[in-house]
């Protein structure tokens, strides 16, 4: 049986410092048939320019800057593999990580999403004093580290587009109300690249959105808990 393709969006806003290593680690995985979507986000800086080194490999989309809940839609509306992968632009796959979770979806085990463990590490030479402590390894509930079926995607529906931070924890708080059951490897599968730029850090006023995305959560689980009442 031939292998599921797998499509890899990768989201990119002035991203020239980490792009082409982001890119390098998912051709490293050496696994086909594998479709590579980078989505500019009205970048200012080299990083579409870095994404057409790679061509035909990896196909650029360009679009006004809309953040990344709206590049990972974009590039899920182009994609055409039967699985989606995501990665950001600053951090990086491990070797083999798209073989094994491909493999365990593929199973016909009833799993709709794959994760794996991320170990964090610090950019030594874009750090700055915000750092205090590296989190240890740990299963990792994040878009870089899931593998999952398009149709389950489809399922959830897009990341939202409203929130600057905790786009994913919004899609995958949906998922579970949904029913949807999700894996994690033991082992590690994204390593997440701490910088003084990461979108956490650049959008530290915007962290009001996390709390807006909980109580999304909860509001609709207390509907479901009426409703079948």
């Amino acid at each position: 049986m031939a292998d599921p393709r797998v499509s890899v969006v990768i989201p990119a806003y002035n991203a020239e410092r980490f792009l082409a290593e982001a890119i390098e680690s998912v051709l490293a995985q050496a696994y086909e048939p594998l479709e590579i979507i980078v989505v500019d986000d009205g970048s200012t800086d080299a990083t579409a320019a870095i994404t057409r080194r790679f061509a035909p490999a990896v196909v650029c989309i360009g679009q006004p800057n809309a953040g990344i809940g709206a590049a990972r839609n974009r590039g899920v509306d182009a994609a055409g593999g039967e699985l989606l992968a995501f990665l950001d632009a600053d951090d990086l796959w491990t070797p083999g990580r798209l073989r094994r979770q491909v493999d365990q979806i593929a199973s016909g085990s009833p799993v709709d999403m794959v994760f794996g463990m991320v170990e964090a590490f610090v950019d030594q030479g874009h750090v700055g004093t915000f750092l205090h402590e590296v989190p240890p390894p740990g299963p990792g509930y994040l878009a870089g580290a899931m593998v999952v079926r398009r149709d389950t995607f489809r399922r959830v529906g897009p990341f939202a587009t409203d929130v600057k931070v905790g786009e994913f924890i919004d899609w995958y708080a949906r998922a579970t109300d949904l029913g949807l059951t999700a894996m994690a490897l033991p082992e590690v599968v994204l390593r997440r690249r701490l910088h003084d730029s990461n979108t956490g850090i650049r959008e530290r006023d915007s962290r009001l959105d996390y709390a807006r995305v909980l109580r999304s959560a909860l509001a609709r689980r207390r509907a479901a808990g009426e409703r079948d009442s």
